[in-house]
C-alpha cells in the first residue's frame, strides 16, 4: 500500500525544517564569485513549465562562458540550432518563471538560478555571444530572483564525476535507440549516418 503525502505539513513533519545555513544563502543578485562561476560553466539545465504546467527541462551547452551577464540581475542564454521542438520557448511565452542549474565538470556543487524570463530575437550584446561565426538567432533573457549554491551530496553519491565507477556502455548506439523507439521509416544505416561524425561537425549549422 502506497503512502501519499497530501500537505507541507506533512512534508515538513517527515523531512524536518531546513536548517539557518539552508534558509539563508539565498540571494538575489550576482556576487563576483557567481561572475566567475558562470564563465567557467559550459552547460546548464533550464527548467520550465507552461500554462498547464506542464514541464520541461532542457539542456544548454556551449564553451565555457556561454552565458552573457549584462548586470548582477541580469544573464542571457544563447540559442543554438537545434530540433526546433522549442518546448521550453514556448513555455516561457505562457509562464515566464525558470529554474536553471549550471555545471562545471568535475565540481560536484552546482550554482542555481530561479528567474522570470523573456526571449528576444535580437539585442546589440547578441555579438558577444558569437560561436565559430554562429551569431544567435534567439535569446533567453532571466531577470534574478533567486541565487544560490547547491551543495554536492547528489554528485557524491552518483558519483558522476568519477570515470572509474562509470559502467561499459549498457545501451546501443544513438542510431539504434532512434530506430528502435521512434517511429522512423530512415534505415538503420541512415541513421548511423546521421549521428555519424557529421553531427558534431554541423553542431553551429
Amino acid at each position: 500500500m502506497t503512502v501519499e503525502i497530501t500537505s507541507v505539513a506533512e512534508l515538513t513533519q517527515l523531512l524536518g525544517a531546513p536548517g539557518p545555513r539552508a534558509v539563508a544563502k539565498e540571494r538575489t543578485q550576482l556576487h563576483e564569485r557567481d561572475r566567475q562561476w558562470l564563465a567557467a560553466s559550459p552547460f546548464c539545465l533550464v527548467a520550465t513549465a507552461g500554462a498547464d504546467g506542464a514541464c520541461d527541462v532542457s539542456p544548454k551547452g556551449d564553451p565555457a562562458g556561454f552565458v552573457h551577464v549584462l548586470d548582477d540581475r541580469t544573464i542571457a542564454i544563447p540559442e543554438r540550432p537545434g530540433n526546433k521542438r522549442a518546448d521550453g520557448y514556448r513555455n516561457i511565452l505562457a509562464n515566464p518563471h525558470v529554474g536553471l542549474i549550471f555545471l562545471i565538470p568535475g565540481r560536484p556543487d552546482t550554482l542555481r538560478i530561479n528567474g522570470r524570463a523573456r526571449l528576444l530575437r535580437d539585442a546589440p550584446w547578441f555579438d558577444d555571444m558569437v560561436v565559430k561565426g554562429h551569431r544567435p538567432v534567439l535569446a533567453v533573457l532571466v531577470e534574478i530572483e533567486q541565487i544560490f549554491y547547491h551543495c554536492a551530496k547528489a554528485f557524491l553519491r552518483s558519483q558522476l564525476w568519477q570515470p572509474e565507477t562509470w559502467p561499459a556502455d549498457p545501451l546501443p548506439s544513438r542510431a539504434r535507440l532512434v530506430k528502435e523507439v521512434e517511429a522512423r521509416v530512415d534505415t538503420l544505416a541512415d541513421l548511423e549516418r546521421h549521428y555519424g561524425p557529421q553531427y558534431a561537425a554541423n553542431l553551429y549549422t
